[in-house]
């Protein structure tokens, strides 16, 4: 039996909040339930440097070999627990006791672990074993960088038939916003390849975080750019889901984050209009 995780809110993200090594629950303000996360990224190691993350210790790298076994050991203890155990009762608040996704995410990209596929299955074969809900989710939080790897591309076939969808991050369609706030110097060509190929194997949801620089929004520029980036991916067919947009919600754990604040309600609203009028699903997350 997993480890009590203590009282939960949507301010708590700890990786380590149930004492295990792969598993985690957080409540998501998003999925509006518990999540029970996945954290391929143990080692704090990612292949891009967003300036608001709120991993400690973010270091540059990929993530490190995966116990698979335990993995599954834990994955299956946790589901127990969650659905048989008192942890629902002991550290979860009334409003938010239902499982509502598992999400491959945690501290770092989840796409560099090279036994994705395998896990992939793992959780498949987990999931089929317990009585789960019926529409439960099978979530990838991603950036998107890796989606060219033939291992993530059947992982997310796989994903795809387990009722999963991809969250792809995309806060930013030039160059230097790309730099800037994610601190990756990868192709725009490559991500617009990585992010069409995605969508045809698995549905996928566009995961975008605005927030203040040095207390000003995003611009124009930056903003006019990102909605004819979505416009034209509707044009030449890619099958979106919608536009998840969200601003901060825990302080990040960057040398950037005292120039970082949250986006006005407002203003996210506004932008999210905007995308809205191209035709496609928008959820906000103030």
């Amino acid at each position: 039996m997993p480890p009590t995780a203590g009282r939960l809110s949507q301010d708590n993200h700890s990786r380590d909040s149930a004492g295990l090594t792969y598993v985690y629950p957080v409540i998501s303000r998003r999925a509006g339930g518990i999540s029970i996360g996945i954290n391929l990224n143990p080692n704090n190691a990612c292949n891009w440097r967003c300036i608001y993350c709120q991993v400690p210790d973010l270091k540059r790298g990929v993530a490190p070999a995966i116990d698979l076994i335990k993995l599954e050991q834990e994955l299956r203890a946790f589901l127990y627990e969650l659905l048989f155990g008192n942890f629902m009762l002991e550290s979860v608040p009334l409003e938010a006791r239902i499982i509502k996704d598992i999400a491959l995410s945690g501290n770092g990209e989840p796409t560099s672990a090279r036994e994705f596929e395998q896990i992939i299955e793992i959780i498949g074969r987990t999931k089929a074993d317990f009585p789960l809900p019926e529409k439960l989710k099978l979530v990838l939080i991603t950036n998107g960088s890796l989606i060219n790897r033939v291992a993530v591309q059947k992982g997310l076939r796989r994903m795809a038939e387990l009722n999963g969808e991809v969250w792809f991050k995309l806060d930013s369609v030039t160059q230097a916003g790309h730099l800037h706030i994610n601190n990756t110097r990868a192709s725009l060509q490559r991500m617009r390849d990585n992010l069409r190929t995605a969508a045809s194997l698995c549905p996928i949801w566009l995961q975008t975080c605005v927030f203040k620089l040095n207390g000003a929004h995003p611009n124009k520029a930056e903003t006019d750019a990102y909605i004819c980036f979505v416009r034209t991916l509707l044009l030449e067919g890619t099958r979106i889901q919608g536009v998840l947009l969200y601003t901060l919600a825990r302080p990040a754990l960057q040398p950037e984050a005292t120039i970082l604040s949250k986006a006005d309600p407002d203003w996210i609203e506004a932008l999210a209009d905007k995308i809205r009028a191209l035709g496609i699903q928008v959820k906000t997350t103030a």
